[in-house]
This record gives C-alpha cells, structure tokens and sequence, in this order.
C-alpha cells in the first residue's frame, strides 16, 4: 500500500505505508529523517539550477562555475596564486594554533553564501549535503594522507532542537560517505551554549568559544579532521581542536566548506 506526500518542491511522490510515521511528524528533530528519506527516494537534482544530476547532488555545469580555492594556505586556507612559491601564505590571519592544517574548498561568495544561509537559517540539510559533496570533490586528489577519524564542529542540544539539524553534520556524513572514511558523530560535545558566531567580532568569537567544547578519550592517539561549514577568525575550529588535542589525539586537522576572504581573513591574492 502507498500514500502520497508532497516534497518540498512541490512534486507529488508516493510512498510505502511502512514510512508513515516518518513523513507525517511534527518535532523539529524529525526534519532530518523526512528530508533523508525523501532523498533516498527522489530523482537527484542539481542544488544550485534543478536540472537532473545524476549521481551527484550538483550537475558538472554549476560546480565548474564555483568559486573553488584551487590553492589555499595549508594554514589558514586562504587563495594562494597558482606560482606561489610556498604552500602557505606568511601572513596568516586564521591563528591556527594546535591545527595542523585547514583545508577549505570554497570562497565564501556566491552562491556558497546562500546555500549555507539556507542549511543553517531555513532548516534546509539538503543544502548542507551539498556543501559536504563539494568539500569531498575538494579533498579528493588534494591531500596526502587522511584522518583516521572524521568529526562535525556539534552543536549545543538546545540549539540543536531548534534548527533541527547540525549542519556541521550533514556536511561531514556527506565528506565521509563520498571518500570512505570513518565519521563520529558523538565523539565530542558542545558544552557552553555560546552565542553566535556570526554576530561578534574576532576578538569575541575567541571568547565567546574558549572552553565551549569537550572531546571524548576514544581521539587518543589519532588523526582527527575537524569539519565545518564556514571558518571565518578560525575560533571555533581552534577551541575544538584544542579540546581534542586536551585528550591526547596525535594530529587535528580541518576540512570546511567555505573560507571568508573579508575582514581579517583575506586573501594574500587580493
């Protein structure tokens, strides 16, 4: 037996009784459930311009016309241009502190600026999906070895109940499952319900996220790949990979979807 939902594009799809439950919930944890199921069952469809994709979640035309970083700051992933003499830009602006490295696929611009306004403010993870599927092209090819463990940025529980979703997340299940890496979603939380980040300045965002993490023993003694979807000031990254480092991991490193090249955090190019 079948009952028919609407996606949210509108398009009629039919669905096997079995999957009642999931389709018809009203808490905002289950909007991840609804969209993953949805996704399973869907034609894939390009995320930036709708035309059938195939495989992927975005058509070969749309991620050639990306704002892709071909060359970033093994530091701070910032642009390097294509002869710069060294892999990293001498003027860092990202303090990266115990990282060993930050790997960033794109320029924070359009249209990587909206698709992550639209993961994170209107409750869309196909977006972050998305994000996560670029970041995968990025790394593949890109980087010599790889982490023995990859790790979301998490979210406090209570921001987490009221977006639904860690974007941070998504963007991380969609890197591993792509490169066919092992992915914790658990092994560390966010223990401080900080503000955001996007409203302070640089100086506060590093006060505002000192302490705001706590990493699980299991990181002892591996590689860690920290993922996120922006890295602006690098805070963030920073406290989490301090408080991975705190239980013993042998070396942090970070992966994120997009890299600010405004304010403090410009390219050496421009």
């Amino acid at each position: 037996m079948e009952i028919t939902v609407f996606a949210a594009d509108h398009r009629r799809i039919n669905v096997e009784t079995k999957y009642r439950d999931v389709i018809f919930c009203c808490q905002p944890m289950d909007l991840l459930k609804v969209d993953r199921l949805l996704a399973s069952l869907l034609p894939r469809e390009c995320g930036l311009c709708g035309l059938p994709s195939g495989a992927t979640n975005s058509c070969a035309g749309c991620r050639a016309d990306l704002p892709w970083i071909e060359r970033p700051c093994r530091l701070c992933a910032a642009p390097l241009p294509v002869d710069f003499p060294v892999d990293y830009c001498g003027r860092c602006d990202i303090e990266t502190g115990g990282l060993a490295s930050v790997h960033a696929a794109l320029a924070y611009q359009y249209p990587v600026d909206r698709v992550v306004t639209r993961a994170k403010f209107q409750r869309r993870p196909e977006c972050a999906r998305l994000l996560g599927e670029w970041l995968a092209f990025s790394l593949q090819g890109s980087l010599a070895t790889f982490p023995d463990l990859v790790v979301p940025v998490p979210l406090h529980r209570r921001r987490l109940m009221r977006r639904g979703f860690n974007q941070a997340e998504e963007i991380s299940r969609a890197v591993t499952e792509h490169l066919g890496l092992p992915h914790a979603t658990r092994a560390c939380r966010r223990i401080s319900d900080t503000d955001a980040q996007s409203a302070l300045s640089g100086q506060k965002r590093r006060r505002n996220v000192r302490g705001a993490f706590k990493a699980s023993s299991r990181l002892a003694g591996i590689h860690v790949a920290i993922v996120d979807d922006v890295v602006t000031t690098g805070s963030t990254i920073r406290s989490l990979a301090d408080a991975i480092l705190d239980v013993g991991a042998r070396t942090v490193s970070a992966w994120v979807a997009g890299r600010s090249l405004s304010g403090n955090a410009k390219s050496v190019v421009q």
